[in-house]
């Protein structure tokens, strides 16, 4: 932020024109308004005058300085967190907002200072009368945060207010927060489901819990078989044989169906060329096609609302696994197995 920049937030905060703020300084108004559109900055004997009229420091005023990189900002944060464990919380405080005091628009060290000030105020026993002079400045430095230009920042001011406020039981507050997250955010989803079950609305909260667990699982697994993926690549067999047994066994745990489970472990099986495992996996997906929905069953989601497959679709992935499995290239090495003929015999 310019010097311009910095006398225009401070001079609409008082509540005072440029002709006001001209005459009150021995200047013309059109002087005060190049100096906040950066036409001009004011004479350096002018400086300390303009910062009592604001009612600021010079530091505050002189801020265009103030773009830290994140080497000074850590170094903010490091000794503000070691002054808090060798300090009274009110010592602490006050050098940490005259920090804030001579960069106010840094955006990045006003919400790590917030939230460090935040997170130790709950673990100090401070005078109720004192404790609501913090919460006015920790919440204003948060809600400075929510102007950032830089979204990480802005989530961060949001978080740090939902909390806020959550902790204070004034939910309604908390829940205006969520809104500065995507609506396909987990994180807007467990709040917005902590909010629910403190407010009374239990099935709604074990909806938006279930639901995460759900969509939770789809993102580890999708994760999970790019880590296999690249695995392959590199002929690292032991490891990809070592994910696949975990993306089954998660699949099993959180009761995906027994067609998610063994479509996972198929490929190995061909990989490996292991005829053993391949019939026992083919069986295996045979079977539990046709109950693909099984999952709409299961306790763990019983207050989600999930729509039956289209029986359209249910041909079509079964139409699609048996094609695949009479690929007489892929499953070359089965040729010799009696079982896996027959097998291959009923599909036809």
């Amino acid at each position: 932020m310019e010097i311009g920049q910095v006398i225009r937030k401070y001079r609409k905060e008082k509540n005072m024109t440029q002709e006001e703020m001209a005459r009150r300084l021995g200047v013309t108004a059109p002087a005060v308004n190049k100096w906040e559109n950066g036409a001009s900055a004011p004479d350096i004997a002018l400086l300390a005058p303009i910062a009592r009229l604001l009612g600021i420091t010079t530091d505050a005023l002189l801020s265009f300085r103030e773009e830290l990189t994140e080497e000074e900002i850590r170094r903010f944060v490091q000794e503000a967190d070691e002054r808090l464990q060798r300090e009274s919380y009110e010592e602490s405080f006050a050098w940490a907002r005259g920090v804030l005091e001579q960069y106010p628009n840094c955006d990045s060290l006003t919400w790590q200072l917030a939230l460090l000030l935040d997170a130790h105020r709950l673990m100090k026993e401070i005078p109720a009368e004192a404790a609501e002079q913090y919460d006015a400045y920790i919440s204003s430095w948060y809600a400075r945060a929510l102007e950032s230009k830089d979204e990480d920042i802005r989530l961060h001011g949001a978080a740090g207010l939902y909390g806020f406020y959550f902790r204070k039981e004034e939910y309604d507050r908390a829940e205006e927060y969520l809104a500065y997250y995507s609506g396909q955010d987990p994180e807007r989803k467990r709040r917005q489901g902590d909010i629910c079950s403190r407010t009374g609305r239990i099935r709604e909260a074990m909806k938006i819990y279930e639901e995460l667990v759900f969509s939770g699982y789809h993102n580890l697994q999708i994760a999970l078989q790019s880590i296999c993926q690249l695995a392959m690549r590199e002929n690292d067999m032991e490891r990809v044989r070592f994910i696949v047994e975990k993306q089954t066994a998660l699949a099993r745990l959180l009761e995906i169906g027994q067609y998610q489970e063994a479509c996972l472990e198929i490929d190995l099986a061909v990989y490996r060329k292991d005829a053993e495992a391949t019939l026992r996996i083919a069986h295996k997906l045979l079977s539990g096609i046709e109950d693909l929905a099984s999952y709409s069953r299961s306790p763990l989601y019983e207050h989600m609302e999930f729509r039956e497959p289209r029986e359209e679709f249910g041909k079509k992935i079964k139409e699609t696994l048996i094609k695949g499995l009479l690929d007489e290239e892929k499953f070359e090495y089965m040729k010799g197995e009696a079982r896996w003929q027959e097998l291959l015999e009923t599909l036809r």
